[in-house]
């Protein structure tokens, strides 16, 4: 098996450390992730400056752009050959709910499954890498698992799994989870320049707002992995048929609308 491993904490976090230490046994694994943090990138390239490719002393490839440069790098040139799974993290903190949408760590998985291939997106609930260890055997107990299944190479999917941040025996089993929602995100932190300026901080994650049951929020407090299947279609298949009809409204003449 051939595993290819980006994040978006950069190359040198301990979380891609530990990663490649717990899957390095199990299969061929190579490196290419992110010169410097990245984090809330999502699925963003960089198309109007260059890329560059160094590779540091303990063999990793790293890149002065996003994770989805990475993984695209990657698998358009850099490689030569196919990665049989995508794996991105280990996060230094949760992705669940709506951070799946800005987060660089989905991002890089999700570049993966885009270009058919199987990906895993891997977060620590907790900030500050406490128990990583624990997170990196998890991580490659599920991988294991999935390739013992043949899943690795397989038709592409895309998983979200993030894992409480708690030593080894007290991570309770995987929980199948959808995502939750998140409450607005804080208010913008406003600060004066030395020159005089106002700049302007992205203000912190909302507090969980959907924790209910079955989400991902919830399997964690009580301890649980969580893995949520993800897709990249974002239509919205239950109002094509009001768009529809609202569509043929306003097309149709004024006379007729009304």
């Amino acid at each position: 098996m051939k595993i290819l491993i980006s994040n978006d904490d950069g190359y040198q976090a301990p979380g891609i450390v530990a990663l490649f230490e717990a899957l390095k046994d199990i299969a061929d694994v190579e490196v290419v992730a992110p010169e410097h943090n990245n984090s809330a990138k999502s699925n963003a390239l960089t198309l109007h400056s260059p890329l560059y490719v160094h590779q540091a002393p303990n063999g990793f490839r790293y890149i002065n752009g996003t994770p989805a440069d990475c993984v695209h790098i990657a698998l358009t040139g850099l490689l030569d050959y196919r990665p049989d799974l995508i794996v991105s993290g280990i996060n230094n903190g949760a992705n669940m709910g709506d951070d799946t949408i800005y987060s660089g760590t989905v991002g890089a998985a999700m570049e993966g499954y885009l270009f058919g291939i199987p990906a895993i997106a891997f977060s620590q609930t907790d900030k500050g890498w406490k128990h990583i260890d624990a997170a990196a055997r998890t991580a490659r107990e599920l991988v294991q698992q999935l390739a013992r299944q043949d899943l690795a190479g397989a038709a592409p999917w895309l998983l979200n799994v993030n894992i409480p941040s708690l030593p080894f025996e007290s991570i309770k089993p995987l929980k199948v989870c959808r995502l939750g929602r998140r409450h607005a995100a804080e208010k913008v932190i406003a600060q004066d320049s030395p020159r005089g300026e106002t700049m302007y901080w992205i203000g912190g994650a909302g507090a969980a707002k959907d924790d209910a049951e079955g989400t991902d929020f919830h399997a964690t407090t009580l301890g649980h992995v969580s893995l949520t299947p993800l897709k990249v279609d974002l239509t919205d298949h239950d109002g094509l048929r009001y768009w529809a009809q609202t569509a043929q409204r306003l097309a149709a003449p004024a006379g007729e609308a009304a």
